[in-house]
This record gives C-alpha cells, structure tokens and sequence, in this order.
C-alpha cells in the first residue's frame, strides 16, 4: 500500500512524515517549491504475527508494509507547480491530507493565517483543477487524433466528460459513483481527487483534545460528507518525538501524555478500512507472514498473492480464524474442535484467517 503525504507548505507534512516512518528528515519554516520527495516504508504493526511468532519461532516474521511519500507542499492557485506533486504521487492508493490547526509565528503560513476549513477547501480545489487540467487535455488529444481520422475511445471519452462536469461544480470524483467498467476505463488515468483521503489536523499538544479543534473537526465533517473520507487529529509534533523512542520509552510517554496509540497505528487502520484492506496469516516454522487482499477476495485469488502457480493450482483452503486459534492454543486443538476446516475457491477470505493453500501444478 502506497500513501501520499500532501498539504499546503508548512502544515506539517515532513513532521507527519517523520512521525510514520520514525525517520529524522529536517523540516523547514518557509515555504519550499523544490525537493527531492522523502520515501519511507513501514511495517504494518499486527499483535497476531507477535503472537504466532512466539508459538512457531519461525525462521522470519514478515509484516504487511506501507510506503509513505512526502513532497513539496501544494500552491494555491499554481496548477503546474502542483502538477509536480500530482505527477510523483499519482499511482499513490491514498491520500494524508495534513491541516495545519497549529499557531508558531515563527513556521510562516503561505496563506498568512491559521484557518483549516480554507485549506481543505485550497487543498481539495486544487486536486479538482489538476483533475481538469488533465481530462481537457486528454480530451483536446482525442479531438486531434479524430482529424487525423483515429476514432477515439467512446467509453473512456463519455467517462471523461461525466467527470469533467462534476469537477466543474467542484465535486470531487471521490463522491460520485463509477460501475466497474467505469473503473477499469479511468485506472490509466490516474485522477487525484478520486483517491480516499485521510485529513489530518496538525494542532498543538495543548488543543489535542480542546474544544477548539473539536469545531474545526466537525466544520470539516461538514464539508467532507462522502463515505471515502476520514478526518483525525494529532500534534505531528509530539508523535514524530515518540516516534524516536524505544516501544517501551513510547508506550510510557503515550501513557503520561493519555493518548492510547501512536498516530502510525491509527492511521494505518483507517487507512485499511477506507480501501477496504484486510490481512490473512501464514503461518510456519519456515515465517510467519500478513498478506494484504482487499477484502471480499476469494480463496483462490488470495492464494494468487502468494504466488501464481498455487493459484493456478488451486485445491482447497485450510483454515482457521486467528481468534479460533489462539482459543484451541494452536493447530491441533483447533483440528480436535472441529474449526480447522477446508474451504473452496469461491471462499470469501476473512481478515485474520490462517491460510494454508493445498494445490498441484
């Protein structure tokens, strides 16, 4: 899974950045408009590898992973300097999108004051625009090739100008609805403002739970109302300094601090539900691993993500529920009770489920 970490500059997206990927990038207090883009892969925290780990000490643990990419912050109004943006974090499969909720006279605001409904709606517009930027365009192709006698794509070209008139009432492609031969049509397109998004409001350690962030979540739970969208806090701050702990130095602090976890795992699991991810285990002395499917994956198709020639040659599914499991204290008692069972491959995979695929190729 690949998340884009985005905003206006000086929201704090670095800071974000260090605080997932407990990495030490130097933030700055003016605006920049060029940078190498910062890249950071994180392991997907799961108590159930811990657990299983223990049981089968395994030769090696392999967790889920996320890559985290953070660039320069959006420009109002400056269509082809974010186009730089857009073009690095395109094929990304979600959205941070951090507010800055926070005051420092000294981290310089490009907008000159601390307001966060304004930029999200900056934010948002500008991905709309960059959306239309790149349909008019590809519209303006397809007008071209017809005169020199290339017909163009019908669907893809009707798909399009659905999208463009959306966009321009200002509704983000997120919000409407695709069939999935809409979806297949506009994957090659790679629009911003179709992607879920995670809205962050970087606020101060002493407004992490004010009243006053407690109205700026809820303006903008008025203003993000579609079903892909979840809005958070945190003090980006204070979680990249836990961040640059030890686990157990972390957990302390968290403790003194009354926050219950780290921003990473929070994120990460919002990140899951509004992809519609889950993870299934493998589990042996060899490793124990979390695989990433999207969730309603048959059996076969998960097996796929193993590797194709078990999916090719596919049997049957042995399984048993992670909670089933840890019940019966492992793989026998869960024969004995009966729910280690064998399913097919039209099985829906569920999250959690320890997967031993039994094929022939």
């Amino acid at each position: 899974m690949k998340i884009a970490i985005i905003g206006l500059a000086n929201s704090g997206k670095t800071t974000i950045f260090n605080a997932l990927t407990g990495l030490n990038v130097e933030t700055a207090i003016y605006p920049t408009l060029s940078a190498e883009p910062h890249i950071g892969v994180v392991k997907v925290p799961d108590k159930r590898l811990e657990e299983l780990s223990e049981i089968y000490h395994p030769k090696k643990t392999t967790y889920a992973a996320v890559e985290y990419i953070d660039y320069i912050g959006l420009t109002k109004g400056d269509v082809g300097q974010n186009r730089k943006v857009f073009d690095l974090i395109k094929d990304a499969d979600a959205i941070v999108h951090v507010i800055r909720g926070f005051e420092d006279e000294i981290i310089v605001h490009p907008l000159g004051h601390i307001d966060p409904k304004r930029d999200a709606e900056t934010v948002e517009l500008e991905m709309i625009f960059g959306d239309l930027e790149l349909i008019d365009k590809r519209l303006e192709r397809m007008e071209q090739g017809l005169k020199r006698g290339k017909k163009p794509d019908e669907a893809e070209k009707k798909l399009l100008l659905k999208c463009k008139e959306k966009l321009e009432n200002e509704i983000p492609l997120r919000d409407l609805e695709f069939s999935e031969e809409e979806q297949k049509t506009m994957r090659h397109l790679q629009f911003m403002s179709v992607k879920p998004e995670v809205i962050m409001v970087n606020v101060a350690e002493s407004d992490i739970a004010s009243e006053k962030t407690t109205a700026a979540i809820s303006e903008l739970e008025g203003i993000f109302k579609g079903k892909q969208v979840e809005i958070l806090n945190l003090c980006g701050k204070i979680e990249m300094e836990i961040a640059q702990l030890s686990p157990e130095e972390a957990g302390a602090f968290l403790d003194d601090l009354g926050i219950s976890e780290p921003a990473l795992n929070k994120l990460i699991r919002v990140s899951y539900d509004l992809l519609g991810l889950i993870s299934f285990l493998t589990a042996g002395e060899d490793e124990v691993r979390a695989w990433t499917i999207n969730r309603g994956m048959s059996a076969q198709t998960a097996a796929g993500k193993i590797h194709s020639d078990i999916e090719r040659g596919f049997i049957r599914a042995e399984l048993v529920s992670y909670d089933d499991f840890m019940a019966c204290g492992g793989m026998a008692g869960a024969r004995e009770k009966g729910l280690l069972r064998l399913e097919g491959k039209t099985y829906e995979v569920k999250d959690g489920d320890i997967i031993n695929f039994r094929f022939n190729v």
